[in-house]
Formats: C-alpha cells, structure tokens, sequence
C-alpha cells in the first residue's frame, strides 16, 4: 500500500471517527455517567439526519444543526418519559422509541425512504468555499467534525462539574442515595436523556450532510460501534478524570473505524462488515476480562506442566 493510500485511509476513518465521536460521547453521558443502556441510539441519528437534511434542503444549513439538536432533545423526553413516568424498562423504552422513530423519520422525509443533497448548501460546502485555495481546503470536513467534537468535550466537562452534572452522575451511582438527598431522579434522568440524544441527533446531521445523503436506516447498528468504540477508549485510558475519559472515547471512536475501513481495504463482501463489528464489540468487553485472567491461567499452565514432566 502507497503513503498516500494510507494517507487517505487515515483521513477517511479520521473523518468516520469524529461524527461517530459524537454518538460516542452521547452514550459516554447515558451510559457511562447515567448508567441507562439507551436503545434508541439508531433511530435519534436517523432522526437527526433527517431533520437536518429537509432543513438544509429548505436553504438553511447553519439552522439545520440545532433543528437536528432540538429532535434528539424530543426523542430523549420521550425514551425518559416512558422510563420514569410510565414504568417501562430502560431497555425496553429505548427498543419501543426506536421502534416508533422509523416511522416518524419517514414522515420527516415527506414519505421517502432517501434524501439527495448533492445541489444543497450544507456546512460542508460553505467551510469549503471559505477554504478554498488554502491547505486546509481538503480538510475541511476534518475541522468541523474535529469542532463539533471539541465543543462537545468542553460542554461535558464543564456540565458534568455543575450541580445539575453532580446530581446526574450521583443517579446513575446510586438513585436511592439521590432522592434521600432530596433531588429528583426524574429530573436527572431526563435532562441526560436529552442532554446525550441531541449528541446523537447532531451526529447524524453532521455524518448525513457530509455524506449528501439521508436513508431511513442510516442509524442502523450505531448504538453497536458506539458502545465498541466507548469500550475500546474505557481500555486505552480507564476511569480517570471527565476530560481524559471523554477523549479517550473519540480515540476509541478512531481505532473502530481504522479496524473497519481497513476491513474494507481488503475487500470484504457488505454482509462481513455486520460480522467485522460484532467481532470488534467482542474484542472490546471480552479484552479487559481476558486480559486479567491471563496471569491466573498462566498459573495454572505451569503447574499442569510441572505435574506432568514430574
């Protein structure tokens, strides 16, 4: 392979990374911090991607990204209300709204299950019409994922240090310890759920508009490369402080989509990618288990081997 084939293989899973970086933190927010295994992942980014698409197809790119912000927030309340108000599991709230999202992403589209944006002004096009001519020009669907990416960062680590953030991460410790303390788990609950599916709804706006595109099942299986990719960065950086274990979810981010694109590079049939990423997911809860069994069965190894040269 030539540098620059693996130039551009960089630059293409770079760029994957950092729209899917968003989801990832997202779920960094429900799931890590608020311990809600939120379901309903695949069908915010669709949503999101859809509500942004027919608003950048209106001719307003720039009011297209908090239409997008504004969906995931309804869909959050919605995913918490079922939760919280109506005793419906987690797991399940999350399957029954995704569920009720596809249908609502058709309508959104107008009753098509596509949405072509190859003649629209989106926030890609602008950037690199400011960019033009410049050394950046190339880059420039890096630099707003990248932005979009540092914003995110630099929101959560400032509100996960706020009384609200306190209250959020202390109901995912322990809601019990919450409501004796006189907060409301409800409230928290539902603020994060909003909180983390704009994330997602802005990651699918950004991904879609980059992509000129918007299918109906454009989220598909993206709760599974974001809890990989949130897995794989828990492995490279642990349980540190907010700032660090939120970067170390967009290098997990990165690495997943290396794999992936690299798996691609080699030519594997469409139906493999879904088999590559349950192996990538594997990999990522089964490394941490693995990795300290290993001193143990080491042990006992040698011992088996003792006994038998004895």
């Amino acid at each position: 392979m030539s540098l620059n084939a693996m130039l551009g293989l960089g630059q293409t899973a770079l760029e994957l990374a950092l729209f899917n970086s968003l989801t990832v933190l997202a779920l960094f927010l429900s799931y890590s911090m608020l311990n809600v295994c939120d379901l309903s992942t695949d069908g915010c980014y669709a949503l999101g991607a859809a509500v942004g698409a027919v608003v950048a197809l209106s001719g307003h790119p720039w009011l297209s990204i908090p239409a997008a912000m504004g969906a995931g927030v309804l869909s959050g309340f919605v995913t918490a209300l079922l939760q919280t108000r109506m005793g419906v599991n987690s797991l399940l709230a999350g399957i029954i709204v995704n569920t009720g999202l596809y249908s609502v992403n058709i309508a959104v589209m107008h009753g098509s299950s596509l949405l072509n944006m190859n003649k629209t002004e989106t926030v890609f096009t602008v950037l690199k019409g400011l960019l033009k001519g410049t050394p950046l020009g190339a880059w420039h669907t890096v630099i707003v994922g990248a932005a979009a990416v540092a914003l995110v960062i630099l929101f959560l680590s400032f509100f996960l240090r706020t009384r609200l953030g306190l209250a959020i991460r202390a109901t995912g410790d322990n809601p019990d310890m919450v409501r004796s303390s006189s907060i409301d788990p409800v409230f928290t609950t539902t603020v994060g759920l909003c909180v983390s599916n704009s994330f997602t709804a802005l990651s699918g706006c950004l991904f879609a508009q980059s992509q000129k595109s918007v299918t109906v099942d454009i989220g598909s299986g993206m709760v599974t490369v974001a809890l990989a990719s949130l897995l794989i960065g828990g492995v490279f950086l642990g349980r540190r402080s907010i700032p660090v274990r939120a970067v170390g979810a967009v290098l997990g981010a990165f690495v997943f989509r290396l794999v992936y694109t690299i798996a691609l590079r080699f030519n594997l049939p469409a139906f493999m990618l879904k088999l590559v990423s349950s192996v990538i997911v594997v990999i990522a809860i089964s490394g941490p288990y693995l990795r300290r069994q290993f001193p143990m069965l080491r042990r006992q190894l040698a011992a088996r081997f003792r006994k038998a040269g004895a």
